[in-house]
């Protein structure tokens, strides 16, 4: 084989992957109900090879805290609200329909396209005066740490007035302890919600109020 031949069958032998290859954008209209309130969206029912695209799934602590705020919507009334890691948008979806401005965000690119397909889809036809932005964010929602940096500088931007509303699924009691610690280390109150402790595809999960100090 000469010099030609064998670069010829080099070339041959290079594989060049496209992205998409690891990314699974099948996304099916799924329905989702929580007490009153339907909401059809598009989602994944399993997620892509990509560990950062878990936003494309509906996770467990979605449904416990959609289910805490479909039974106390009173609560979103005339708010303003921020969700960080809003995945296919399923929480930020159902609070559109009774808070005055909304805020979804994401750190991922894919996921970003989903979640405004989901707008698009859910939001500019149920609520038209509700104000839904996409926002990119620096932010790992694996990153307790960062998690908490994050909504401590939202509660005093917005001098305390507002609070931290978070479903929280347990799976290690390493993590049940680091939350507790962030918390205290960012001046902050953590209370847990009376009577929303359940299970959740067989996982504990419990709603957290979280406030300034």
């Amino acid at each position: 084989m000469n010099r030609e031949e064998k670069e010829e069958e080099e070339e041959e032998e290079i594989v060049c992957l496209d992205e998409s290859f690891f990314i699974n954008d099948n996304y099916q209209l799924t329905t989702f109900t929580f007490g009153s309130q339907v909401i059809e969206l598009l989602c994944l029912h399993s997620s892509s090879t990509d560990f950062d695209l878990t936003g494309q799934l509906v996770w467990p602590g979605a449904m416990l805290l959609n289910d805490y705020l479909a039974k106390n919507a009173e609560m979103l009334r005339g708010c303003s609200i921020i969700e960080l890691g809003s995945g296919v948008g399923v929480t930020g979806i159902l609070c559109s329909r009774f808070c005055r401005q909304l805020l979804l965000t994401d750190h991922n690119d894919e996921v970003l396209k989903i979640l405004k397909k989901n707008i698009e889809l859910c939001v500019s036809s149920e609520n038209p005066n509700c104000c839904a932005e996409l926002a990119a964010e620096n932010f790992q929602q694996s990153s307790i740490p960062f998690l908490f940096d994050t909504v401590e500088h939202l509660l005093h931007v917005r001098g305390g007035q507002c609070k931290f509303i978070l479903a929280y699924i347990s799976r290690a009691k390493t993590i049940d302890s680091l939350i507790m610690k962030q918390a205290a280390d960012h001046g902050m109150r953590i209370v847990e919600v009376t009577g929303t402790r359940s299970v959740v595809a067989n996982l504990e999960g419990v709603i957290f109020e979280v406030t300034l100090q």
